[in-house]
């Protein structure tokens, strides 16, 4: 495995981004890996490094390098409530625009880098960031062959730059991983964004994962499920299986 932490120039400074591919037969297709709110640690490198071992050019970029800090507070550090606090506070900082500036300049090194494929590419998004590997894959439907979408918050609203209304304009195959249990994306917003994905995406599933609850995927939380944790991997492995190898 080779991996690296590079500094990539974008619109607004310069994203430190965590670069994980396999060392052989590359090029390897591109998956750009939006961080959840708690921003970037070493689980989440972790599970880039799951995702790169299968035959992937994995990105994970710092989306808070805008507020000058390096990273996020370590969680272990810290107490719940000031993890939480601090989480707000960055993530309430974030636009979808800048998030997608960002994710463009990721793409276009990702293009100057041999070992990367120029192919179709893909992108997933946990909690707060699920919007935005939607929207990433509507404002690129021509690269964006797979999104996946774990537990995101935010997807539907009466806006017209709702995510789940950006479906539609997307050629990309979705998968939308939803917690039963979930605060910040009720059952009462899963209904609309499953209508939406029936009545605009060629392709997409909304599965819910009962008794599960916000934060699964994440081993380093207290809602850590293994069992559902595991079939989000199995469901996006096979996603981007079907729709960026040999792409």
């Amino acid at each position: 495995m080779i991996e690296q932490t590079v500094e990539i120039p974008t619109p607004a400074g310069a994203a430190a981004t965590f670069i994980a591919h396999p060392e052989r037969e590359g090029p390897h297709p591109v998956v750009l890996v939006f961080m959840d709110a708690f921003g970037v640690r070493e689980e989440l490198r972790d599970m880039v490094r799951r995702l790169a071992s299968v035959g992937y050019y994995v990105m994970l970029p710092d989306l808070y390098y805008r507020t000058g800090r390096s990273s996020f507070p370590e969680l272990a550090a810290i107490s719940p409530d000031e993890a939480q606090q601090a989480a707000f506070a960055l993530s309430g900082r974030l636009s979808a625009q800048q998030v997608m500036e960002d994710a463009d300049a990721l793409l276009d090194y990702a293009d100057r880098d041999p070992a990367a494929s120029p192919g179709r590419a893909g992108c997933v998004g946990y909690c707060m960031s699920g919007q935005y590997a939607v929207t990433f894959a509507a404002r690129h439907p021509e690269r964006i062959g797979a999104a996946a979408c774990i537990y995101g918050v935010m997807l539907v609203s009466d806006q017209d730059d709702s995510p789940h209304l950006a479906l539609g304009k997307a050629t990309a195959e979705f998968y939308f991983a939803c917690a039963q249990i979930d605060t910040w994306s009720p059952l009462e917003m899963v209904e609309p964004l499953d209508q939406a994905a029936k009545a605009y995406a060629p392709f997409a599933e909304v599965e819910i994962y009962p008794g599960a609850a916000h934060g699964f995927a994440f081993p380093g939380r207290p809602a850590y499920d293994k069992a559902a944790a595991e079939r989000s991997w199995e469901r996006m492995f096979s996603l981007f299986r079907r729709r960026l190898q040999g792409a």
